[in-house]
């Protein structure tokens, strides 16, 4: 007897099987040959005239494997790749003072002022992680991947046992991912834009700390889409109200016009990473109910 045909079966190949089964001619299989798979061909596939091919790639790889992951909900937080954690710091300050150079001195002291953000960002990663694990949907943190303060927020998720995004960019330097990321959550990008487009997409608050133009760039986009309506409005926290009020003037957008009254209220200053997500659990409603779900649901 004959066994029954599978209704589910696929009607064609899928595009794996074709490339398994692909043998080119011997008359063919030459570097200089054109026989292989479109879609196969790495040359092909970078050639210039194929960037909008490769662009709808990486904003579809991410996408689809955070689907598969069940990612619902992230808080993204930005941050400079230069703030050490604090025993790197501290081991800075000690090697200069041993060689006695002050400037070098001055410089590590400050480096280890700042250090004090990294384990901020390190205890907000962890308590957004254990605080949402419970949840329907948790909140999973999302980074660019890289060092400083991207490390520190993989690190404090990974330190209590949760997953954590990270988003990293192909550059000249800092292009290494910190080794806390959750490796099948851990990208690789080409395109800024494409970058930026993700850590949108599923953000329920971006938190982000001092840094320079990498985390001003993130930072003035997010504010531009919301300004203008592009895109819904959400919690952005920044980390430390001395460093961002001697940055960047707010009153005076708005006393000369640049910006309307009350777009300086798209974002609150935060100290400590207890105050962070004590506001973010009040926006949200995520103490409320049986499951901490709160307002993250549905979106």
């Amino acid at each position: 007897m004959n066994k029954p045909v599978d209704l589910t079966a696929r009607n064609f190949p899928s595009a794996e099987e074709d490339a398994q089964a692909v043998v080119a001619p011997p008359l063919y299989d030459g570097p200089e040959s054109s026989y292989r798979l479109a879609f196969t061909d790495e040359a092909f596939l970078l050639r210039q005239e194929l960037r909008p091919v490769r662009m709808q790639l990486e904003l579809l790889k991410p996408e689809l494997i955070q689907q598969e992951q069940g990612i619902r909900a992230t808080v993204v937080i930005f941050g400079s790749a230069r703030i050490p954690p604090r025993e790197v710091a501290e081991q800075r300050v000690a090697d200069a003072r041993a060689v006695g150079d002050a400037a070098a001195i001055a410089r590590a002291e400050t480096q280890l002022r700042m250090s004090g953000f990294y384990e901020e960002a390190r205890r907000f990663a962890a308590i957004v992680t254990e605080r949402s694990r419970s949840m329907a949907r948790p909140i999973v943190v999302c980074t660019g991947g890289g060092p400083g303060i991207m490390e520190a927020g993989n690190r404090g998720a990974h330190e209590i046992g949760g997953k954590s995004i990270g988003l990293n960019i192909v550059l000249p330097h800092e292009q290494a991912p910190n080794p806390y990321i959750t490796p099948e959550l851990c990208f690789q990008f080409h395109y800024f834009a494409l970058r930026k487009m993700h850590f949108l997409m599923r953000s329920v608050a971006l938190v982000c700390f001092p840094g320079g133009f990498g985390t001003l760039d993130e930072l003035f986009e997010a504010l531009t889409l919301m300004q203008t309506g592009k895109c819904r409005r959400r919690p952005i926290l920044m980390f430390g109200r001395e460093f961002w009020t001697r940055l960047i003037d707010m009153d005076h957008l708005v006393e000369t016009g640049m910006i309307s009254p009350g777009d300086e209220q798209l974002f609150r200053f935060v100290e400590t990473a207890e105050e962070a997500w004590q506001l973010l659990a009040d926006d949200y409603g995520l103490d409320d109910g049986e499951n901490g779900d709160g307002g993250i649901d549905g979106l």
